[in-house]
């Protein structure tokens, strides 16, 4: 089988945790990236559902509220229940 190189553009932050993860399940880039193509073809399509997500407003504020918590170095984190509690007593 002769392969052709293909140039794409992808999110750096989007390629740094999809590298992370194909390197868990023992894959490179390149090779995920065949595997969704292989499967695209085999059923005629993509392999999984694309829609466009229904949240209520409420859903929607309370994801955008974690990942600004998530990501603020100031915020607490707990690694045990026994932490939290401990934190919750004080």
């Amino acid at each position: 089988m002769s392969t052709t190189p293909t140039q794409i553009r992808i999110d750096s932050n989007i390629k740094r945790e999809a590298t992370a993860l194909f390197s868990k399940l023992g894959l490179d880039m390149s090779s995920a990236v065949n595997l969704f193509l292989h499967q695209c073809v085999l059923r005629g399509g993509l392999p999984f559902a694309v829609e466009v997500p229904q949240y209520s407003d409420q859903t929607l504020n309370a994801m955008a509220e974690a990942r600004k918590i998530s990501r603020d170095p100031d915020i607490k984190g707990y690694n045990s229940m026994e932490e939290l509690k401990a934190a919750l007593d004080d």
